[in-house]
């Protein structure tokens, strides 16, 4: 089957998009200002269908983007090659001393899944360990007694497994290697966390829409990458483990569980290359920890999030510079598009996104104000 590459769904009805974010379509973007940007696929189907249009339809100033990953995001964002870039991977001390006075800001929030293509297996449980020993090459088939105890009634083939992974500079690549680091001793000590992993095994492709086009032409492949291009090609999901040991997909209840563990937000305007590594892990929600409740207590609220919550959730990041020419017009843009996911929950839904909790979009405002 051919996989297409992410066309925009939001092909709606003005009436309807104007009905969900109650501004007016009357008025047409004219030529003038243009605000480009580029990077994170994941986050691609929001600002090429609902941040971009609408913010064009409302303040006649269009915006163009492209993908090309995370890492191109960066990249075109130090150069000055653009007016904003996306990540989904927070700034690294290097990067942020490459890109001078840059700021980047959680705009949206999302995950990353793994696909899979498994002819008769319809809910398949993985656990960390597990994932890891498949993408370092040890477990290399699906009968394998390490699956086949995490996914009793399943009848899983004789069929070798081919992990398939992003070749390019990309935030889903930092989001899945960050959470196999985080439980997997074998993974940290010979891959770790990095956009760029170095995968001993399988096949790389370019984008998500790479990724999922080799999983679903390949019987017994296993792929990383978003939850928004594993839905768009009916390709199926794996059940993956969080810290309280319960399988959890990536649907946005449990998105919103894992970012509601996020208690301190840093002032995201101090960004600086010393401080690149706080922040990032400041802002991460993989792997969320779990305190299990004591005898006869009932859960807490935070234990009841950390029970939910979906182990590869991240934010992912808007990332400009207070000296682009056109700061004004990004501003309103980012701001316009802090608001647009939680005014249009039910378009966001469709995009496989789920509202910013409010301590994220109260340090965001702090940040747009003072670009």
């Amino acid at each position: 089957m051919r996989i297409k590459r992410y066309i925009p769904m939001l092909a709606l009805p003005a009436a309807i998009a104007a009905g969900v974010f109650g501004i007016t379509t009357t008025t047409s973007a004219v030529a003038g200002t243009t605000l480009t940007g580029a990077g994170s696929t994941l986050v691609a189907p929001l600002v090429e269908d609902v941040f971009g249009p609408d913010f064009a339809s409302k303040y006649s100033i269009n915006v163009t983007y492209g993908g090309g990953g995370s890492g191109a995001g960066v990249t075109d964002i130090s150069n000055k090659s653009v007016d904003f870039g996306a990540s989904d991977a927070p700034l690294t001390s290097p990067q942020v001393a490459a890109c001078t006075g840059c700021v980047e800001i959680p705009w949206a929030l999302a995950a990353t899944g793994l696909s899979y293509n498994l002819s008769g297996v319809a809910h398949l449980n993985l656990s960390g360990p597990v994932i890891a020993d498949i993408f370092l090459g040890t477990i290399t088939n699906w009968d394998s007694p390490q699956i086949a105890a995490l996914n009793k009634g399943e009848t899983l083939p004789n069929l070798a497994i081919t992990p398939v992974w992003r070749n390019d500079p990309s935030g889903d690549s930092y989001v899945f290697s960050t959470y196999l680091t985080d439980v997997s001793p074998a993974w940290a000590g010979k891959v770790g966390a990095s956009t760029t992993p170095a995968y001993p095994v399988g096949t790389g492709e370019k984008g998500n829409s790479g990724v999922a086009a080799v999983v679903a032409s390949t019987p017994g492949a296993i792929g990383n990458n978003s939850w928004f291009y594993i839905r768009q090609d009916g390709l199926k999901a794996a059940a993956i483990e969080n810290g309280a040991g319960n399988y959890e997909y990536p649907y946005e209840p449990n998105l919103v569980a894992a970012a509601a563990l996020l208690k301190t937000v840093p002032d995201l305007g101090s960004l600086s290359a010393t401080n690149a590594g706080p922040f990032a892990n400041d802002l991460s929600i993989v792997n969320p920890s779990y305190s299990k409740p004591k005898k006869g207590k009932k859960p807490t609220t935070t234990q009841k999030d950390e029970a939910q919550a979906y182990p590869l959730a991240t934010f992912t990041y808007v990332i400009t510079r207070p000296d682009d020419p056109n700061i004004a017009d990004v501003k309103e843009f980012i701001s316009f598009a802090l608001t647009s996911p939680e005014q249009a929950k039910g378009i966001g839904g469709q995009l496989q996104f789920a509202p910013l909790p409010s301590a994220i979009v109260t340090a965001d405002n702090k940040a747009v104000a003072g670009l």
